[in-house]
């Protein structure tokens, strides 16, 4: 009972009617009149309290007033931070492409083939669009059939030897040495700049350990010769042969282009590796 009666107390005490009325303090004479109750009075307090708040949050969120809160970075440092946040995607993306090319470089020269040329492997890069002057693949026939002709050696590796400095290698293509082998600059070949559409041949017959496309080098193609030789051509402009193709010593494998990324313009970049470390073409080779 104590408890019902507390309850309709306050119920009756929420519903009860009172009078706001503002007096003339001259004359006492009633200006305005308003009739209140608690009930009404708190309903209206929390409604406009809601809207003020809700208002608030609406200014403080959609002008630069944010700002002045504490904790909230401002417009410079938002920048800072959307740069950042970009420069890490950038720098994760290329130590992903550096650890690829490394991975795909220690894979042929261990005798295996890269993941992305094995079948129903995805492909994750497109490679881009680049423009190539047509040529012509009777010249090439006919430089292929002259240098074979011309060519002294007739013996192949195993029977000169199992040093490189007994073995007679093909030039891989005419041209100009621009940049040298170095090992401390990690360049571990040779630039070679020749005539546009000049063709580029085998130094020596063996497999096609991987004819594809990498990000860094554009259209490249790997051989494996005897005596643990392996030989490198990149940047080509279109390659002639397909991984798994036995070649021939000064056969035509490729095209001299300007594909991929380390490149400034249309040269071959030409690797000689021995027993799985690189060495320096100019040594075995007269260019």
């Amino acid at each position: 009972m104590t408890k019902n009666n507390f309850r309709k107390n306050l119920s009756e005490k929420l519903r009860s009617k009172f009078r706001l009325i503002i007096y003339n303090d001259t004359s006492f004479q009633s200006v305005w009149t308003m009739k209140l109750s608690p009930l009404r009075v708190f309903t209206f307090v929390s409604l406009f309290s809601v809207v003020l708040i809700s208002l608030v949050v609406f200014l403080v969120a959609s002008t630069p007033l944010r700002e002045y809160i504490p904790g909230y970075p401002n417009e410079e440092e938002r920048e800072m931070l959307f740069k950042n946040v970009v420069l890490l995607d950038s720098l994760e993306n290329e130590l992903a492409k550096r650890d690829k090319f490394f991975e795909d470089m220690r894979m042929i020269i261990s005798g295996e083939v890269p993941k992305d040329n094995q079948a129903g492997g995805e492909v994750t890069e497109k490679p881009a669009k680049v423009t190539f002057t047509p040529y012509n693949h009777d010249s090439v026939f006919q430089d292929k059939i002259l240098e074979e002709r011309l060519n002294l050696s007739a013996r192949t590796p195993a029977e000169q030897g199992n040093s490189p400095e007994k073995i007679h290698f093909f030039q891989p293509t005419k041209g100009l040495i621009t940049n040298k082998f170095d090992l401390k600059k990690a360049h571990y070949g040779v630039d070679l700049v020749g005539q546009p559409n000049s063709r580029i041949s085998a130094v020596l017959g063996g497999t096609v350990l991987f004819a594809g496309w990498t990000i860094q080098a554009g259209h490249v193609i790997f051989l494996l010769h005897g005596n643990n030789l392996t030989s490198a051509y990149m940047h080509n402009a279109e390659l002639l042969k397909k991984t798994g193709d036995q070649v021939k010593a000064g056969e035509a494998i490729a095209i001299i282009g300007n594909t991929g990324e380390l490149t400034t313009g249309p040269h071959l970049h030409f690797e000689l590796w021995h027993n799985g470390i690189p060495v320096d073409p100019e040594k075995y080779i007269v260019f």
